[in-house]
Formats: structure tokens, C-alpha cells, sequence
């Protein structure tokens, strides 16, 4: 049987390999289906060929060595979950050719070596940049979530410091497209939602007309202690929105029907939204317009 060290995440150039166990060695272990070919160069463990990770280790390996993760793959490998995952996002200087495959997309341009990390032993343009690119160029849902978590990740007190710099890198790209859809949406970005879905609803809130929400809404009883926290409010309305995940709604049903009986009693009008709002927003906005207009205010 044909031990094999871990590779690069499962990912080994066929040189590499011919060189450590040989060459007859690697020919049976494809003929095994043990490896299996990403490209003519590059072979991958097959039990993780579907892996992001074996992915994009694949991808650069076969790029070779100037090429850096970019976009949705940077951002995964950052940490931020709500970056796409499906295809890998590579790039190369102007210089440097590779094959578009599927699975893979190629970006050409210039990148300073300063801007790049290495994250999981992969080079990784820096956490501001793969930002600024997604929030430009990927979609906007992408794009909030992604910003809400990539500020989520930081002291509150580096926030600011963070999003300057990723609007400098917004502003400064050579590719103008997307530049005030980008900066737009890194102003809604907070750091306070505590899932995409709730990235989702502001930005379908906000997109409908209604007045920006304030996140995570922090109601406290007379001696000032915390009781309830609500996903997005209007404090002065009373107004608020919460999001039910399917698991949590099933789970929670009464307990969230106390709960917002309470709210009620405190003054408070809460609507809640779940999956089938994410899809369309139109029932949503419709109760929070009724909301307003019960509180005689302009939505």
C-alpha cells in the first residue's frame, strides 16, 4: 500500500511525488484511483478531491508559485464562512497564464507581496483586500455577510481602523466597477449580526426604503440589567425584527411567543421573519410599514 505524506492539504505536484516514492509507485496509485489527476501536473487524494480546501491547494500548485487566493477563497480561508465556496478564486500577474476549468476562476492583475499572508500554509491576499474585492464584484449578499463577519472577527475597538482600510483598497482598485456598490455596502456592515440571514434582512430592509435598523437592540428592565436582546429595532418606533432559523423556531416556539408578549407589554411591536422572508421580503415590509404607520411614523 502506498503511504504518501499530508501533502498540501491532499493536493501534490506529480514531480514531488515521482521524486519521493517514484515514478511506477504514482502510476498504479492512479490506476488505483487512489490519486487522482487535477491537472497534468498536479494530483490530489481522491477521498478529498471535493474538499475547498484540496481545491484551492490544487489550484495553486497548478498556477504555480506567484499565484494567491483572492475574493470568496481568501475570505474563507480568513475565516469568514459566508464566503462561496464553489469555485476557487486564484490570482496570477499578467505574465502568468492558466487554463479557465472549471471549478477554478482565473483574476489577472498586480498584487504587492506586502498584501499577501499565508493562511493554512496557502498565499491569501490580505483579509481587507479579498474584502474589497467581494464587496465589488461578488453578490451583495455576499458581500454584507461576509463584512459583518470579516469585523466580527476583531476587537470592537480595531473596527474602524479595519473598515478605513478596506475602503482605501475599494476606492484605489483599477477596476472602477462596483466601487459605490462596494462602499455602500460596507457602510450597512456593523460586525453585529450574528448570522447571514440577519446580514440579509437589513440589507432588504434598507434596499425597500425603510429606515437603516439598529442591531442587536439591547432592552434592559428599571435597575438597568439586560433582559432582552433583538436581532434589528427601531428603539424610538419600537419596532423590531426577529429572525427565526428553522431549527431555532421549532425548537423556541412558545418560548418565543412569551417572549414577545412581554415585549408587547414593555410597548414594543415584534415581527418575526424566517427562511421563506429571505426569499421574498414583500410580507416582511409590508408589517414593518403597518408597524410604522401604527406608531404614526414615516417609513
Amino acid at each position: 500500500m502506498l503511504l504518501l505524506h499530508e501533502g498540501l492539504h491532499g493536493a501534490y505536484t506529480r514531480s514531488q511525488l515521482n521524486h519521493e516514492v517514484g515514478r511506477y509507485a504514482v502510476r498504479t496509485a492512479v490506476e488505483r484511483g487512489l490519486l487522482t489527476p487535477f491537472s497534468r501536473e498536479v494530483l490530489v487524494d481522491r477521498r478529498r478531491a471535493t474538499e475547498f480546501r484540496t481545491r484551492a491547494a490544487a489550484s495553486l500548485l497548478a498556477a504555480g508559485p506567484p499565484a494567491v487566493l483572492t475574493g470568496h477563497s481568501a475570505l474563507v480561508l480568513h475565516g469568514c464562512p459566508a464566503a462561496d465556496e464553489a469555485s476557487v478564486h486564484v490570482l496570477l500577474p499578467y505574465h502568468r497564464k492558466m487554463r479557465t476549468r472549471p471549478g477554478i476562476t482565473v483574476h489577472y492583475g498586480q498584487f504587492d507581496e506586502r498584501d499577501i499572508q499565508v493562511r493554512e500554509e496557502m498565499r491569501v491576499l490580505s483579509l481587507d483586500s479579498a474584502l474589497a474585492e467581494v464587496l465589488c464584484r461578488g453578490s451583495r449578499r455576499a458581500g454584507i455577510a461576509c463584512a459583518d463577519q470579516a469585523l466580527a472577527m476583531l476587537p470592537e475597538a480595531d473596527r474602524d481602523e479595519f473598515r478605513a482600510w478596506t475602503e482605501e483598497r475599494i476606492r484605489g482598485r483599477p477596476d472602477r466597477r462596483g466601487t459605490l456598490r462596494g462602499l455602500a455596502l460596507l457602510d450597512l456592515a456593523t460586525g453585529l449580526a450574528e448570522s447571514p440571514p440577519e446580514s440579509w434582512l437589513l440589507l432588504g430592509l434598507v434596499d425597500a426604503g425603510l429606515p437603516v435598523p439598529e442591531q442587536q437592540v439591547s432592552i434592559l428592565d428599571l435597575k438597568g440589567n439586560e433582559v432582552y436582546r433583538l436581532d434589528l429595532g427601531w428603539r424610538e418606533a419600537r419596532i423590531a425584527v426577529e429572525y427565526d432559523g428553522y431549527e431555532a423556531h421549532e425548537a423556541r416556539g412558545e418560548q418565543d411567543a412569551a417572549r414577545d408578549e412581554d415585549l408587547r407589554r414593555r410597548g414594543w411591536i415584534v415581527i418575526r421573519a424566517d427562511a421563506s422572508d429571505l426569499k421574498d421580503l414583500s410580507r416582511l415590509v409590508v408589517a414593518v410599514r403597518a408597524a410604522f404607520r401604527s406608531r404614526r411614523q414615516a417609513a
